[in-house]
């Protein structure tokens, strides 16, 4: 059967009436590989795969690219299709936000308001409240999100985990072109001399793991700090460079402690994320 898109709360309800397994794909449109990915992922343990497309402008902070993000439905839609999606959620502003949200969703601060919650003031309020608000909407079994937003996926969990939702949340391998930039949708804006540029920023992460693993934790400090003076040395403007425990993304006091280095840095005025868990 063709894939369906639909634009309305009701109408998706009314398909879904008698899915048991439904898996979902949460996203922002102007799909690429990654997302697709997600969507094969999820594919085999479903009855019926959703991907939702919304622009959620509530974890857009004022001087960011809400009004400039990519819309494009169609190709996303023909993309989505390729890979086994079977319904596509698009609705707009006024059908998911009928009235200004008051009610939001608040992670806790000690996970919410560090990384990216500290240089995105509000960011994971955002994300948590639509994605609660989507799960509500889809009843899923599965949801699958990208491991390249680390804190995204660990505060969606915990969301999850908290308020004892019947969902089980899976993660997706970051996906990466040949060079081994983190494919994303913010690449677009990339110019081809910054393109070059933007692998630089995985090589440092593995550069920082290494150090990390052969002169230990007592240097991570100096490892961060160097990491972030060479990178703007290459002219990026770095909001972190930080090695943290894996299990809370709190910094590491114990040996032995799973790892992931976090990076986020704008390249002229793209701003890439990425990580490595070691």
């Amino acid at each position: 059967m063709p894939i369906r898109v639909i634009h309305t709360i009701a109408e998706l309800r009314a398909a879904l009436a008698a899915s048991p397994a439904v898996g979902f794909v949460p996203t922002m449109g102007n799909l690429h590989q990654g997302h697709l990915d997600l969507v094969r992922i999820i594919r085999p343990q479903s009855s019926l795969v959703v991907a939702s497309i919304f622009v959620n402008r509530l974890q857009f902070g004022p001087h960011e690219d809400f009004d400039r993000y990519p819309r494009t439905l169609p190709g996303d839609v023909d993309a989505l299709e390729s890979v086994g999606c079977d319904l596509v959620f698009a609705p707009d502003e006024p059908e998911l936000y009928p009235v200004t949200q008051g009610y939001k969703v608040h992670p806790p601060p000690e996970l919410a308001d560090i990384l990216e919650g500290h240089f995105r003031p509000g960011f994971f309020v955002g994300v948590a409240t639509v994605v609660h608000k989507l799960f509500n909407i889809v009843q899923p079994r599965r949801a699958v999100f990208g491991q390249k937003d680390y804190q995204q996926l660990m505060v969606i969990r915990q969301m999850v985990r908290q308020m004892a939702l019947p969902i089980e949340i899976l993660a997706g391998p970051i996906t990466r072109a040949a060079d081994g930039l983190a494919l994303s949708s913010r690449n677009g804006y990339l110019s081809a001399a910054e393109r070059a540029e933007a692998p630089q920023l995985q090589a440092l992460l593995q550069h920082m793991a290494q150090r990390v693993r052969a002169e230990g934790l007592g240097a991570v400090v100096a490892i961060e700090a160097e990491a972030s003076a060479a990178l703007a040395a290459r002219g990026w403007v770095p909001d972190y460079l930080c090695i943290r425990r894996r299990e809370d993304l709190q910094r590491p006091d114990q040996p032995g402690e799973p790892l992931v280095a976090l990076a986020a840095a704008k390249l002229g005025a793209t701003r890439l994320i990425d990580n490595l868990e070691f």
